[in-house]
């Protein structure tokens, strides 16, 4: 949708002469939202529930005292909703611009990306009231076959993202050639991020050098005393906001198509091994930021 939808929409227009700017930026995103649920409904209702979850887990917080691994037990909920809310709109975003031959297969992918997010942050939402992690816990057959259930969706969604970049490496993207690169590198490179998620399984354990739970960083509990592989899987999952992004200012920036895309891939590098360096201090036992 990068070109179907200009930066400059009719109600950005209209607000400039005599709205206030903050009616104007509320017009420029509520055009956006029209347009994502017009192009795909089905991810578009996923991240309405998403935000209706999100105010649910923000509600409970003042109320909820119970802490769970060092944090209040609403907090990681929020967080992976609004995490979720993110890669499910973003991800409707980018496909929306394939041509319409792609379109069935991004039907079927929305569904299943709309289902395994949807399982997803319900096994996290249940947990949370059980007062209990969901992640890693085999402490009781109920809490074991939540986390298999978890697994087994996100094994779903990875697939459907494979199935993706297959998709935007065989058909070209409407927008310039560094937004194409954009969104093709952004997706291989989430991928990347979930291969540091299956490290994590593997381990059992997001926390490399300690028990999960230690002290950790204000807010994001990523571990101030050991490694923490949740920071590379963090930024690589977000390489899908990210590289696209950049992608797109390059391309609309007055610079010789040619030399947009390589400045997309260089940026896409240097992304890649900064969640490089990222899991290998973490794997090493060494924390992000010592506190």
């Amino acid at each position: 949708m990068s070109t179907s939808l200009p930066l400059k929409t009719p109600a950005t227009l209209a607000g400039t002469s005599s709205k206030p700017r903050t009616a104007s930026a509320l017009a420029v995103v509520a055009d956006y939202l029209r347009v994502l649920h017009r192009v795909n409904p089905v991810l578009s209702w996923a991240g309405w529930a998403h935000v209706a979850l999100l105010l649910v887990c923000l509600a409970l917080l003042p109320f909820d005292h119970r802490m769970v691994t060092g944090l209040p037990v609403w907090v990681k909920p929020a967080k992976f909703v609004l995490s979720d809310l993110l890669y499910i709109w973003t991800l409707a975003w980018l496909l929306a611009d394939l041509p319409a031959p792609a379109q069935r297969a991004v039907r079927r992918i929305s569904w299943a990306v709309a289902v395994s997010m949807g399982v997803e942050i319900l096994c996290i939402v249940v947990q949370a009231g059980r007062g209990t992690t969901s992640h890693f816990n085999g402490a009781t057959a109920t809490d074991g076959m939540i986390f298999s259930l978890m697994g087994l969706f996100i094994m779903v969604n990875t697939v459907v993202i494979i199935w993706a970049v297959f998709l935007v490496w065989q058909h070209r993207l409407h927008g310039s050639e560094a937004y194409v690169w954009g969104v093709r590198l952004g997706l291989a490179l989430f991928l990347v991020g979930s291969v540091v998620g299956g490290m994590m399984v593997h381990l059992n354990q997001h926390t490399v050098g300690a028990p999960d739970g230690g002290a950790g960083l204000p807010g994001l509990g990523w571990s101030t005393r050991a490694g923490d592989l949740r920071i590379a899987h963090f930024l690589g999952l977000h390489a899908l906001q990210a590289i696209p992004l950049l992608g797109w200012a390059l391309g609309r920036r007055q610079l010789q198509p040619q030399r947009a895309v390589l400045l997309t891939w260089v940026g896409a590098a240097l992304y890649t091994t900064a969640v490089g360096l990222l899991f290998a201090q973490a794997m090493h036992g060494i924390p992000f930021i010592r506190w």
